[in-house]
């Protein structure tokens, strides 16, 4: 069990996906997500997760500097960020970057993926962490994120000292990864037979 508070993957809590795991394996082709990607995405956790703290201010620094984005975390009363919020967000999102690098793509890492989407969607935000903050995340934003998300991943990797060939192969598998979970993310917003 996690010591992050929230983070419930696993857990007999976590609703079943809405979606098969053959549904899954579809999706990944579709994503162009093979096993070789896979075996990427292991290789830029090695490179990724040391440096976690680093990749996350990167990305809070981004959010922070767009009022737009960070008003997700801002409390109804005043309108002024959540530091408690972001905070306990921020563990899991430093978990999610090790879910990802090492995702085996099994029913509780699938199952997870759609609680990520209602943690994000007003069917389930600000549930986890019992807080009165922006109501939902515009599915907009969801997708619009996936390019600061997969870019900035890249100088990491390139400091890795790996070959500019894996250090490629570790980009791709990384966006793979992340446009796949943001279109499972994606479950909550559409309209019920559309998805």
């Amino acid at each position: 069990m996690s010591s992050i508070p929230g983070y419930t993957k696993g857990q007999p809590s976590v609703p079943r996906a809405p979606i098969s795991l053959t549904e899954l394996e579809e999706l990944k082709k579709s994503a162009l997500l093979t096993d070789e990607d896979a075996h990427y995405l292991r290789m830029a956790g090695e490179v990724l997760v040391p440096r976690v703290e680093e990749l996350l201010d990167v990305w809070y620094g981004f959010v922070g500097s767009n009022p737009h984005l960070v008003s997700a975390f801002a409390r109804t009363s005043d309108g002024k960020p959540d530091e408690g919020y972001l905070g306990a967000v921020r563990k899991r999102f430093g978990q999610w970057v090790r879910d990802t690098c090492e995702a085996r793509f099994d029913q509780h890492w699938l199952d997870y993926q759609f609680e990520i989407g209602r943690r994000h969607h007003r069917s389930g935000k600000n549930r986890t962490d019992g807080v009165q903050a922006a109501a939902n995340v515009p599915f907009r934003h969801l997708v619009a994120l996936i390019a600061p998300i997969a870019l900035t991943v890249r100088p990491f990797l390139e400091k890795s000292g790996r070959p500019a060939a894996d250090v490629e192969k570790m980009q791709a598998a990384w966006l793979k990864a992340v446009v796949l979970q943001v279109a499972l993310w994606s479950h909550p917003y559409v309209r019920e037979g559309d998805y």
